[in-house]
This record gives C-alpha cells, sequence and structure tokens, in this order.
C-alpha cells in the first residue's frame, strides 16, 4: 500500500508523504522481477531497474544529508559516474538495503530540520529543505516515469500505483 498524502496537511508534511508516495511506487516497480531482468539494460544509455534505484540512494544522501551537514554513509562506488551503473559484484539486496538506508538517513533530516532551514549544496548554492523536497519529489517522479517505461518494456506490467 503506498503512502496517502493528506488532503488538508500541512506542507511539510504533505510534501514528505508525497515523496514516500512515489519512493514506494519505484519499489513496487521491481516486484516480481529477478535480478537479470533487474539489471537488464533497457535503453542504448543503458538505464535499468535497479540502477535508477541507485541513484535514488544516491541523491537522498547527498540532498538531505550532505546538504545539511549530516552524516551519509561512504559509497563504494564514484557517485557522480557510477550512481546508475550496476557493477557484476553489486546484488539486488545490496542495492535495496542501500535504498532503504538513505531513504531512513533523508526522513530524518526531514523531520529535525525546518522547511526554512538552509544548508549547502554540492555546487555551492544555498538551498531550503523546503526547496531540496521539491527538488526530489521532482527527481523521483522523473525516475519513476522512467521506470514506467523500462518496466512496461520488460514484461508489459503498467500502472502508476499498486491497487488499493
Amino acid at each position: 500500500m503506498t503512502t496517502a498524502v493528506p488532503y488538508t496537511g500541512a506542507e511539510k508534511e504533505s510534501l514528505h508523504a508525497s515523496l514516500d508516495r512515489h519512493r514506494d511506487v519505484v519499489l513496487w516497480k521491481l516486484d516480481g522481477l529477478d535480478d537479470e531482468r533487474l539489471r537488464r539494460p533497457m535503453t542504448p544509455t543503458g538505464t535499468n531497474l535497479l540502477g535508477l534505484v541507485k541513484h535514488l540512494a544516491t541523491v537522498e544522501y547527498g540532498w538531505f544529508c550532505t546538504t545539511f551537514g549530516r552524516e551519509a554513509e561512504d559509497f563504494w562506488f564514484d557517485p557522480y559516474t557510477e550512481d546508475m551503473t550496476i557493477a557484476p559484484d553489486e546484488t539486488t539486496e545490496q542495492i535495496l538495503a542501500f535504498y532503504a538506508r538513505a531513504r531512513a538517513a533523508a526522513d530524518r533530516a526531514i523531520q529535525e530540520t525546518g522547511l526554512d532551514d538552509t544548508g549547502t549544496s554540492w555546487n555551492g548554492t544555498t538551498v531550503s529543505m523546503r526547496w531540496v523536497l521539491i527538488h526530489m519529489l521532482e527527481d523521483v517522479l522523473r525516475h519513476a516515469g522512467h521506470m514506467d517505461i523500462v518496466r512496461e518494456l520488460i514484461d508489459g506490467s503498467t500502472g502508476s500505483h499498486p491497487a488499493s
């Protein structure tokens, strides 16, 4: 079941719930696929479902944790060049656990940081938590859309959210 966005919720609560709702969709797009199909490149640039999850974990740590001076785990890969690729020795379980840890760390940052609190992004820009929530919602939505297409190409499955 996906997270419901409250119809009359406060701004931060609504943004966070919407982000969580689409994070859940990202995981739902993996349901029922074996490791080979999760890794299968489906575009000329090599886009695959597991690589998209790895990328989203990387940017959750970057935007929510690093930007606001919070601890993020050390990556075993170059986050600027290898965040969308899956190495032969990386397992599905490893990538899913990485995404779960990134989401948990990001959720703590969201809960403990005010919407107007600011941090410094990777490129030196001062950004608010509000801006980061909106930016990450955009990023997750964009990549969930990629995952919609990739999943349909793999096995014909379609849908924007699991049936309630």
